[in-house]
């Protein structure tokens, strides 16, 4: 991690993508999501002290960061993470150079790849020796296996442009070994379940799948009409809404929502603030490896938070459409009916 605060900088001036002043994300994996980099430890059971301690090829895949900002003055690491089968690095380009960020990422990657194959190299004598030493079994005694090339995709690049982006990226940066900890601590919360019927609708979800058989259920929808009158200077009817679905949740509903839009938001802020539970509805499913953001990470973590989304991961989605939201408004609204219905239906069996 580098020290000291970050300078001020500006941003990409034009005619110099990828070559000018910026900050980027670079994320380099191990394909096969073998723990080769490191090993995470979790002292006392406890989520925030959790730490990876590095293996010798995880050493060496961060001293060559520092080897790329010896090569390249311009650049400065503002934060880095190693876990056990990716890195994550937040680099500073505090002037303009000569050759784009790209191919210096590129030729960080070629370094790591050659850091692979002399790993590769090395396990693959010490099967060869174990295998005939003690046969077969030995060989695979520790749950190995025919060594691997160990880079063999590009790392991932992404600049970061908008504001907060950098503060926000640091802190997830920061936060990868404590998340980790709390997922293998609560794999059921974050594990991505299939085939969850709800009425006659099938979703993926990620969180509390128990937050389904509660006793009672509200929608989070405010309506156009609220928030037009709001702007013509009656704010009451919206008040009064968001105040509503406060209110509820205090009482020990369910809120139901994908919480789209502004007003929407800041009921979830609060309805988090104040740790009720929720069910939000996302308009893309989960991809592998899936965690829910900062923001929802630490509700999922407490059983506060089911996410559920009725479509598969599309890798090339970047934004909700109108037809998305009305969607996924209706869907809340059939969640809430069917599950109160469920939930009735059980009070007049249990009489």
């Amino acid at each position: 991690m580098a020290e000291g605060k970050p300078e001020k900088w500006q941003w990409q001036e034009p005619g110099t993508a990828w070559r000018g002043i910026g900050v980027y994300h670079v994320t380099l994996t191990v394909p096969s999501r073998e723990p080769l980099l490191g090993t995470l430890v979790i002292p006392d059971g406890t989520p925030s002290r959790a730490i990876v301690e590095r293996t010798a090829l995880g050493n060496a895949v961060v001293d060559e960061l520092y080897v790329m900002c010896k090569h390249y003055p311009a650049i400065r690491i503002l934060q880095f993470c190693l876990m056990p089968d990716h890195l994550h690095a937040v680099i500073y380009v505090t002037r303009v150079m000569d050759t784009s960020i790209r191919s210096v990422i590129r030729g960080y990657w070629q370094g790591v790849k050659k850091l692979g194959r002399a790993y590769t190299l090395s396990v693959s004598a010490e099967l060869n020796s174990a295998t005939k030493d003690g046969g077969a079994d030995a060989a695979t005694k520790d749950g190995g296996s025919f060594p691997f090339p160990v880079f063999t995709e590009r790392p991932f690049i992404r600049p970061l442009s908008r504001r907060g982006q950098l503060k926000t990226m640091i802190h997830y940066v920061r936060m990868n070994p404590q998340r980790l900890a709390t997922k293998r601590l609560k794999p059921g919360f974050f594990r991505v379940q299939t085939g969850i019927a709800i009425g006659n609708r099938s979703y993926a979800g990620v969180g509390n799948i128990a937050l389904l058989h509660q006793a009672c259920y509200s929608l989070v929808h405010v309506r156009r009409w609220m928030v037009e009158q709001a702007r013509h200077g009656d704010g009451q009817p919206l008040r009064d809404y968001k105040n509503s679905c406060v209110l509820k949740a205090r009482q020990g509903e369910v809120m139901v929502s994908p919480f789209i839009s502004p007003d929407e938001k800041q009921v979830l802020q609060v309805l988090q603030r104040e740790q009720h539970a929720v069910i939000l509805l996302a308009d893309n499913g989960f991809r592998d490896y899936y965690k829910p953001s900062d923001a929802l990470f630490d509700d999922c973590a407490a059983g506060r938070l089911l996410i559920l989304s009725p479509w598969p991961y599309d890798s090339g989605k970047r934004h909700i459409s109108r037809a998305d939201c009305i969607t996924l408004n209706a869907m809340a609204e059939e969640i809430c009916n069917d599950l109160n219905g469920n939930a009735n239906e059980k009070e007049t069996t249990s009489e």
